[in-house]
């Protein structure tokens, strides 16, 4: 496989959502109306990205696997498994509810999916934070009662972010994006949530949402005591490294290079900012890619910029 796959974006309404990604990103999304969530690439039976341009126009990643698994994933990769990484943008117009993702035992146990996340901020209003894990201290029996008493926000962590800033959240963290965020997420492939406290927020349907306060509780880990963030800088660097992928964080200057090898393993591009140009194809800031296992590429940066490469997920 000689190209480098690119899929159609699927937006999703959130009441917690904007215009945000139209724009920061350029996008064309439907008028006045609240998306939260560009779901970038996806492979999931209610979600298929659809391949942009080139040989494979138009073919779901589900079938693409299908029929070129060793192509893009490796010769180990079984055809029918599905895709291992989901990508989204996110625009947190107003604060997400605090919620919680299933660790693999527990998720089991609940019949839902563990889910490990990235959040990388591209953008950001000044003083907008995001909470994850808990205060020094807080009990679950403290937090149980801060649930009763509507004191939630006294008992978790929140810090201030910046461009540039990003933090892996592990299954089993308790987490919320607070307003003004337009984030950046790659993630498992799930989408299972408990959401355990929604600040008294009605949904789109003028209801209040659905909680899972038993769910959350069986799943979030008491001795997570705020975890630090890492803080955007002009260097290369690894910003997160889990048992589900990598990520790494390639500052680019105007005609670096960036080689791809054949046979290596397959890879995700996530342009921050700037622009990379693959021969025919140039890849822009909010533009997501999948580089196949057995292509080999190489990638010239038109302008300063941040790319993040994800791999070791195969």
């Amino acid at each position: 496989m000689r190209e480098i796959l690119r899929f159609e974006p699927i937006y999703q309404e959130r009441v917690w959502g904007g215009q945000a990604i139209a724009t920061a990103l350029g996008r064309d999304l439907p008028s006045g109306r609240p998306i939260g969530e560009s779901w970038e690439i996806v492979d999931r039976a209610e979600a298929q990205s659809l391949v942009r341009g080139g040989n494979y126009d138009g073919m779901t990643l589900h079938a693409l696997l299908d029929r070129h698994a060793a192509e893009i994933m490796g010769p180990q990769w079984p055809a029918m498994k599905p895709f291992p990484i989901l990508v989204k943008w996110l625009d947190c117009r107003e604060r997400l509810s605090l919620q919680v993702h299933p660790p693999a035992a527990v998720a089991a146990q609940l019949g839902g999916e563990p889910k490990t996340e990235m959040w990388y901020i591209a953008d950001t209003a000044p003083g907008a934070q995001l909470i994850v894990g808990l205060k020094k201290g807080v009990t679950r029996a403290a937090f149980e009662r801060a649930i009763i008493d509507q004191t939630v926000e006294s008992c978790v962590h929140n810090f201030r972010v910046a461009e540039g800033d990003s933090i892996l959240v592990q299954s089993g963290q308790l987490h919320a994006i607070d307003a003004g965020n337009l984030i950046l997420e790659i993630q498992q492939n799930s989408d299972t949530t408990y959401r355990v406290y929604d600040w008294a927020r009605t949904g789109l349907d003028g209801k209040p949402r659905q909680l899972h306060v038993a769910e959350s509780l069986q799943c979030i880990q008491w001795d997570d005591f705020e975890p630090a963030p890492v803080r955007g800088a002009p260097t290369s660097a690894v910003i997160a490294e889990c048992d589900e992928f990598r990520i790494r964080r390639v500052v680019l200057s105007p005609g670096e290079k960036l080689v791809f090898a054949a046979a290596e393993q397959p890879r995700l591009l996530s342009v921050a900012s700037g622009s990379l140009h693959f021969g025919g194809i140039t890849l822009g800031r909010g533009d997501n890619a999948l580089v196949p296992y057995a292509g080999e590429f190489t990638g010239v940066a038109r302008e300063p910029g941040i790319l993040l490469i994800t791999e070791n997920f195969a």
